[in-house]
């Protein structure tokens, strides 16, 4: 039995080690990167039984991030190699002062943008009991989001679970409205829905949280958790129940990309164990203040002993 399925792009990531604008940069750090393959890697070391799905090229990104998949023990019996599109990989500048990094993306026409629905296997993917959904996957292409929608539809008729973080990427859609049309098109259909304040403006039109909170939670999803920045996070579920969850303090913010997967791991691991959406906030919070502590996207997520009682 899975725990937890999810799917999407992973990229090798360069880090520089200067800071400055990546023109000038001349030593990087190596790295994996990917919204979901976060996500899977923060739940695996909390110690749940997740698989991955996706495609990588026949090349040494690809052989990179399957190792990095056996060292994490995330299934990848969906993960497949595919002979004529390559891996992607990104550059990231080195942040100083803990402002957002600028990263520079190579993933057009990368073999996970050629996932659809021929890499859909039923039988595998429903003994998983949880589905993690993100917005960068549904963004690849148009058979990506086709394969959303049907891994979304699939679990939801098997009685599972999904949560569903939007993620926007909005340089990788046609337009800001088939952005907002397809993601909410996810959205309705996941049982929590975990976007930040601006990402659930943009998509529902609204202001304040309890707003955007409602509607989701009008079209049938059961918990809305918002990420404030350093408000903390916006809790409302289905019954009514609200409330607002103070962050967790950091003294020294080294790389703010990866606090969303944090974010995400924390919420969906506590909910998973049956835990409030109160106490699944206070746990998002607390990875995700972790994860700004470190330059890499995954390296600040904890294993179940570093996460010690909180």
């Amino acid at each position: 039995m899975l725990d937890v399925i999810t799917y999407g792009e992973a990229m090798a990531m360069f880090i520089a080690a200067e800071g400055g604008d990546l023109s000038d940069a001349v030593h990087f750090t190596k790295r994996a990167a990917g919204a979901e393959l976060n996500v899977a890697t923060g739940l695996a070391r909390l110690g749940f039984n997740v698989a991955w799905m996706s495609r990588v090229g026949n090349d040494s990104f690809g052989r990179f991030i399957l190792k990095q998949l056996e060292q994490e023990r995330i299934q990848a019996d969906l993960v497949s190699i595919d002979p004529d599109y390559p891996t992607g990989f990104q550059l990231k500048s080195k942040a100083i002062q803990g402002e957002d990094p600028t990263v520079e993306y190579f993933r057009k026409g990368s073999a996970a943008s050629h996932l659809s629905i021929a890499d859909f296997h039923p039988e595998y993917i429903r003994h998983a009991r949880h589905l993690h959904l993100s917005g960068v996957a549904a963004a690849l292409s148009a058979g990506t989001f086709e394969l959303s929608a049907h891994l979304a539809e699939f679990m939801r008729k098997n009685g599972k679970t999904i949560s569903f973080d939007p993620n926007l990427r909005p340089s990788l859609w046609n337009s800001e409205q088939e952005m907002i049309d397809k993601l909410n098109r996810l959205a309705v259909n996941a049982d929590w829905v975990l976007p930040g304040i601006k990402e659930g403006q943009i998509l529902t039109g609204q202001t304040s949280a309890e707003a955007i909170a409602d509607f989701y939670l009008e079209q049938g999803v059961k918990i809305v958790i918002i990420k404030l920045g350093a408000k903390g996070a916006y809790v409302k579920d289905h019954t009514g129940v609200q409330n607002t969850i103070a962050a967790c303090p950091v003294d020294n913010v080294i790389d703010t990309v990866g606090a969303g997967d944090g974010f995400a791991v924390g919420v969906i691991s506590a909910l998973l164990e049956g835990k409030s959406a109160v106490q699944a906030a206070k746990r998002g919070n607390r990875i995700g203040s972790l994860a700004i502590q470190v330059i890499g996207d995954s390296e600040g997520l904890p294993t179940r002993e570093q996460l010690g009682d909180f």
